[in-house]
């Protein structure tokens, strides 16, 4: 395959096994599978509108979670971070984005030390802020810093109770500002400008540019909110990953320039 030029994400099609997904703080909804195919494909078609192009990950319908991609494998620079999740059913999800991210010339490193999702990590700037969750614990934070600050970043431990990852309660917005859902955000004043939100699927969003961000469209309060502040907002409907306590982050890595 020819190495595609960033910008570009990284997506995984849902499984046929999605249903039997993993839940955790919320209560099982049974999913649509055709329907979540058709609003998978919805996702894609609007990262590509914007300008980023998609390459996929190979589908395993032995994994009904592979399709949130982004727990699998984060990507800073030129190196790409094999993730190590501790849901034991979750842990060979790794396999087929290593291949993949591989394949996209990428150097890897991977998490031996205790576990990580991909999902507890959010960059803002140089700043990684990484969730401790059920998920992801103290030894593979620690093991990230090691990685990361001799490239300059800077690795900042969150601790997180109240929902499943760190971006299950917090995203960023273009110019840095962390947005949250209150209820599900243990600590607020970790972050520096904060903004809450009023919606819980408000408080996920995918940056796409300098201006524009992707949320789910069951947020329409947040929506104005965001163009408010002079953002673009792109919506769309992911309702069928949400009743996973998926939302639009997971569902693709995003390589930036």
């Amino acid at each position: 395959m020819s190495t595609p030029t960033p910008p570009y994400a990284l997506v995984r099609p849902p499984a046929a096994t999605l249903a039997d997904g993993i839940v955790t703080f919320i209560d099982r909804q049974p999913v649509d599978v055709e329907k979540a195919r058709v609003q998978w494909r919805g996702y894609v078609d609007a990262l590509e509108a914007a300008g980023w192009p998609t390459v996929e990950v190979e589908g395993d319908d032995s994994l009904p979670d592979s399709v949130f991609v982004e727990d699998a494998v984060v990507v800073f620079g030129d190196l790409a971070v094999i993730t190590n999740p501790a849901e034991p059913a979750r842990n060979p999800e790794t396999a087929g984005a290593e291949k993949k991210i591989r394949e996209l010339g990428f150097e890897t490193v991977t998490i031996t030390d205790g576990h990580l999702d991909g999902g507890d990590v959010l960059k803002v700037g140089r700043t990684a802020y990484v969730g401790l969750t059920g998920t992801t614990d103290a030894a593979a934070v620690e093991q990230l810093r090691t990685i990361l600050e001799p490239r300059g970043w800077t690795v900042v431990a969150v601790p997180v109770t109240k929902a499943l990852h760190l971006k299950s309660a917090i995203t960023a917005l273009p110019d840095g500002t962390v947005i949250g859902y209150g209820p599900v955000v243990d600590d607020p004043s970790l972050f520096a400008p904060y903004l809450e939100v009023p919606e819980e699927p408000g408080a996920h969003v995918v940056v796409l540019d300098d201006r524009t961000v992707l949320m789910s469209s069951r947020a329409p309060q947040t929506a104005e909110l965001l163009r408010a502040r002079g953002l673009d907002v792109v919506t769309v409907d992911i309702e069928e990953f949400e009743k996973l306590e998926g939302c639009v982050t997971c569902l693709s890595v995003r390589v930036r320039p």
